[in-house]
């Protein structure tokens, strides 16, 4: 293929693209930003050196890899001027939300999981695009060293570097598991039980909040299970009329709170042996633009109005 052509050819390739470097950054607007300059740089090559080219999705791969590369470099001190922690954008299931594009075209799965992410942005650039490019989109280590510039063999160690620390990452909890964690933490959030939230967190749990500066959050990771337990109750009184769903969060089950039909906070969770060991809450509204569209329909008829009403869930 000589040329990358409009309609369903381009938009596959983009909607790939746009997969590689969302894990690569951690937020979809700059992963957006870096495919559009990938594609300015193609088309603005002339006719005759973009028929040169005799592959132009590794052309693109690599350039968008470049960008990407160059980004992560300068994302350190950016996240020095940024106010509180910094957070990877969460993403919605576009089975459960009406997803706004470019979030559609994400594939969800534990390559996207936040707690995975997380561990993701605290390699060095070259670790995190030699991981990526290649455990999680298998390209070769010859390909992926046109991208950082040094000797597949060098790419290699790179990739065995991420590993290490992936590797150190607990096991992830599977899909039932998580939701029923979930729902009991939703349900002692609504309650304000203190003394339940205690028993669903890990006594050494932490949670981390993203507000950008934005949106009111603690300065600081909170820790401890009673710490974080008295939070959520404070935060749940200080909010009256907040509304808590059970949604996907990057692929595995999560908690959005809504407020006035606006999406105020979203929550991740890490849970271990049944017990919540970390939460990322996001409420910088910048990073929760996917989210503000309607969400479909609770499949359980009714259960917001008997929530409302006090009454246990049904089962």
């Amino acid at each position: 293929m000589g040329t990358v052509r409009t309609g369903t050819d381009e938009a596959g390739e983009r909607g790939r693209l746009v997969n590689v470097a969302y894990r690569l950054l951690g937020s979809l607007t700059e992963a957006e930003d870096a495919v559009q300059d990938a594609y300015a740089r193609w088309y603005g090559l002339s006719p005759s050196r973009r028929e040169e080219i005799r592959s132009p999705g590794a052309w693109l791969t690599t350039v968008t890899g470049r960008i990407c590369l160059d980004l992560l470099g300068s994302a350190r001190a950016r996240r020095e001027r940024y106010a509180g922690a910094w957070l990877p954008e969460p993403l919605p299931d576009r089975a459960e939300w009406d997803v706004a594009d470019p979030a559609d075209r994400i594939v969800l799965d534990e390559s996207v999981g936040m707690a995975f992410l997380v561990v993701l942005d605290s390699m060095t650039p070259a670790e995190r695009v030699a991981f990526v490019l290649h455990d999680v989109f298998r390209y070769p280590f010859a390909d992926i060293s046109g991208v950082l510039g040094r000797t597949p063999a060098a790419c290699k160690q790179l990739a065995a570097s991420a590993r290490r620390r992936i590797g150190a990452a607990p096991a992830p909890v599977p899909a039932a598991g998580r939701a029923e964690v979930v729902r009991r933490v939703r349900e002692a959030w609504e309650s304000k039980d203190i003394a339940a939230l205690v028993g669903l967190l890990d006594p050494a749990a932490v949670m981390t909040a993203d507000g950008g500066g934005l949106a009111g959050t603690a300065p600081r990771p909170v820790e401890g299970a009673a710490r974080i337990a008295r939070y959520m109750v404070a935060v749940a009184e200080r909010a009256p009329g907040l509304e808590l769903l059970e949604r996907s969060v990057n692929g595995v089950p999560g908690l959005v709170a809504r407020r006035a039909g606006g999406v105020e906070t979203v929550a991740s969770f890490e849970i271990s042996e049944g017990r919540v060991t970390r939460i990322w809450v996001v409420r910088n509204p910048e990073k929760l633009r996917p989210w503000t569209r309607t969400p479909a329909p609770d499949p359980e008829a009714g259960v917001a109005a008997t929530r409302r009403a006090g009454r246990p869930r049904p089962r």
